[in-house]
């Protein structure tokens, strides 16, 4: 029985990035040596094992034959005689093929290493077409790598648009698609996971309403850039810049669906397109079986972003409106991600990026000052239930035209 480290652990290592996790490959053992030596079997679909002191994984080698459609038509093959180029020539990318064995020696049967060095995201064999998952996998990691100069190799994109055109990508279920995208969405560089997905042609199937917003101009006073899906992948790369928070970034991906329904006779004017917008996502997020706190940040951020980056020409009474329709007073904090999300669609406009957007600090400061009103025992004393909410909003409203003569 011989055991190797293999995967994430030894690129990263290799790459100088922390190491997070260590997954392991058995070689050369069956199920009952493993349970035998003490390990504990938690593999539903093949066999995986938890070491019995550091508790990491421990899978059997192991082939894969394709016998149906989609990313689970697979018949999985344990066995002793499998190797370790066996198992690695399974996996996804080079970089993830490599191992080490027992005594820190690297194992490097499909040029991993190579492709490190030359910063290249390359599939390891002609099975990579068998998974439709992958192609989510490699858009995943050049959201990851791309800030280290990492690209697709031009066989692999190639090799994903014929995935693409078979059907493969369409048998990929909403769950995996959102686990892949809410990944992505955490990494250094979101915007390349679009890229490289609309590259491939696997964007126009799973995020058509997404892929719609290319070629589809604005005005060029307000966008130099133009082509609206040019302005999403740059919104996406501000909100990177202003936060690692995933619900942002999606909120700042979602935000101008509404634009890629507007009719052509229209353009480059996009009016009404908030209202669209809110409703896409809420359709999008019911397809893809979004979490409720993402959905809910993106459906705002689509349909009152217009509101907030009009906010230093506004009066009291209608920032006091934007608050109640966020519901700015029982979620503050979700409303300052949506702040952030609007501030991330100004500052992603070519060469708008370090221009000053004040109309974050305004909001910030006129919720402040509304959510620190109170009525007291005088104000409260002889109203109604009707007549409190209307003097706690009077008095709302005159604390945030407070706050706004004071900024």
């Amino acid at each position: 029985m011989e055991v190797y480290l293999v995967g994430g652990a030894v690129r990263d290592a290799l790459l100088g990035l922390p190491v997070k996790e260590r997954d392991w490959v058995v070689v050369g053992a069956a199920p009952a040596q493993m349970t035998d030596a003490g390990y504990t079997q938690v593999g539903r679909d093949f066999p995986v094992f938890l070491h019995p002191v550091t508790k990491e994984e421990h899978a059997l080698a192991r082939t894969e034959r394709k016998v149906g459609p989609g990313y689970r038509g697979f018949e999985v093959h344990c066995a002793p005689d499998v190797t370790l180029e066996d198992d690695l020539r399974r996996r996804d990318l080079t970089i993830n093929a490599m191992a080490r064995d027992g005594q820190d020696r690297l194992v490097d049967p499909y040029g991993g290493l190579r492709d490190l060095e030359s910063r290249v995201l390359r599939h390891v064999s002609e099975a990579f077409v068998e998974d439709p998952v992958r192609v989510l996998r490699v858009a995943r990691f050049a959201a990851r790598f791309a800030p280290l100069g990492f690209t697709v190799a031009a066989e692999t994109n190639a090799l994903m648009q014929r995935m693409v055109a078979a059907g493969e990508v369409d048998a990929l279920v909403p769950e995996r698609v959102w686990q892949e995208t809410a990944k992505a969405l955490a990494e250094p560089a979101p915007d390349a996971f679009l890229s490289v997905l609309r590259d491939c042609g696997a964007l126009a199937r799973v995020f058509p309403e997404l892929d719609r917003l290319w070629g589809v101009p604005q005005p060029e006073r307000w966008h130099p850039e133009i082509d609206t899906g040019a302005h999403m992948l740059l919104v996406m790369r501000a909100a990177a810049r202003l936060t690692p928070n995933p619900r942002v970034r999606f909120a700042a991906m979602m935000h101008d669906l509404g634009k890629g329904e507007t009719q052509p006779g229209q353009w480059p004017r996009h009016v009404g397109h908030e209202d669209r917008g809110a409703t896409l996502v809420r359709k999008l997020s019911d397809r893809l079986r979004v979490p409720t706190e993402f959905r809910h940040l993106a459906e705002l951020t689509a349909r009152w972003h217009g509101i907030a980056h009009r906010a230093m020409e506004l009066r009291a009474s209608t920032i006091l409106e934007l608050f109640e329709h966020c519901d700015a007073f029982r979620r503050p904090e979700r409303f300052r991600e949506f702040v952030l999300a609007c501030e991330a669609d100004f500052r992603g406009r070519t060469g708008w990026e370090q221009k000053p957007y004040p109309e974050a600090q305004l909001l910030n400061a006129a919720l402040d000052a509304a959510s620190a009103v109170t009525l007291d025992t005088e104000e409260r004393a002889g109203l109604s239930g009707e007549e409190y909410g209307v003097a706690l909003r009077r008095k709302r409203q005159s604390a945030i035209g407070a706050s706004m003569d004071r900024g």
